[in-house]
């Protein structure tokens, strides 16, 4: 397993992370102990979850996830071999605090306890804002349209990193890092870092496959050049690049399957492209999932690529894609797709 700095950090994370949202809804806590006992055997040191987590969200499960993780750190007995990663929900939430979710001191304060408490650790190594609490574009939109009501976002910003290093002060949290953020708002946050002298956001967790390279325009530059690193999630497209939902299969317990919700990946444009990429593969002798994953993993601006299962197998799967270096001939026919079909799925 290859590591790799965490932003500007002394932290050196593995270059897949494991993502938790399924457990509680999708894995029982067995399943979850199993993945993550597995996980850590393979090298993987980073988990990535989130106060609202599992997914999809409700009231009665709230939780459950960083629950499950924190019985699994209890009895593992050794915490300081790896990298937790969670997140507090922004506003428009109704399943976490009432819907009464938003950034202010008291309800950072408040998520950051709750999550130290399910996960029973005494340190959160690395604490992500959700989504912006600002008007912005994001969970797939891709146009900025102004609101005239909308005062200057700075202030409420400048008052999240004086929370948040606060709490870096007390030990409760090690960095922080943002999550379906925009590039005018991950500047913003540095900008605003540098000038009080608060917490520097250390990583960017976004959507980022190959039916969705949006992060590509402004917000991989910003990677690069400020070392604030992309994790990406969504690196399968929900399993749609798997190729295990072409020809209208509907897999039993799959995602998909038994969440209509999850339709971002799989209309007309998506389809076609993920048909070609599957065709690409299978001429290579490659496994689809693999080669997707592969793909996103050994992009020069990501830090740790976010991988998620339901089932070992899958987990396996996922986790050999680490030792899998695809050829010029393969990234050039990528390419060479993603120019006939760019960002079918933003």
């Amino acid at each position: 397993m290859e590591y790799r700095k965490l932003g500007h950090t002394d932290i050196e994370v593995s270059a897949l992370c494991l993502g938790t949202m399924t457990y509680g809804k999708q894995n029982t806590q067995q399943d979850a102990s199993s993945q993550l006992d597995y996980a850590v055997e393979r090298g993987i040191n980073f988990i990535d979850t989130a106060e609202m987590y599992p997914v999809p969200p409700e009231t009665e499960t709230q939780g459950d996830t960083e629950t499950m993780i924190g019985h699994w750190l209890a009895n593992r007995r050794r915490r300081d071999d790896l990298v937790i990663a969670t997140k507090i929900s922004g506003p428009g939430l109704s399943t976490v605090r009432g819907g009464k979710g938003d950034y202010s001191p008291e309800n950072i304060r408040l998520a950051v306890d709750e999550s130290l408490q399910r996960l029973q650790t005494d340190f959160i190594d690395l604490f992500q804002l959700h989504w912006p609490a600002r008007n912005s574009n994001f969970f797939g939109k891709l146009g900025y349209t102004p609101r005239g009501d909308e005062s200057d976002p700075a202030e409420d910003m400048l008052a999240v990193l004086t929370t948040l290093g606060e709490l870096v002060q007390a030990g409760k949290i090690r960095h922080v890092g943002l999550s379906n953020e925009s590039a005018w708002g991950t500047m913003k946050f540095l900008e605003l870092a540098e000038r009080h002298g608060l917490p520097r956001m250390v990583s960017v967790q976004n959507p980022y496959n190959l039916l969705n390279r949006s992060y590509e325009v402004g917000l991989a530059e910003v990677s690069h050049r400020e070392n604030v690193g992309l994790l990406p999630y969504s690196p399968l497209a929900f399993g749609v690049l798997s190729g295990k939902y072409l020809n209208g299969r509907q897999p039993e317990n799959a995602r998909l399957t038994l969440f209509e919700r999850f339709s971002r990946y799989t209309k007309a444009p998506g389809v076609r492209a993920t048909e070609a990429y599957v065709q690409l593969a299978q001429e290579h002798n490659l496994d689809p999932a693999r080669m997707a994953l592969a793909w996103v993993t050994s992009r020069p601006f990501v830090t740790s690529n976010i991988i998620g299962a339901t089932t070992m197998e899958q987990l396996e799967n996922d986790i050999d894609s680490a030792d899998l270096r695809l050829d010029d001939d393969v990234l050039d026919a990528i390419e060479a797709i993603h120019a006939e079909a760019p960002n079918p799925c933003p």
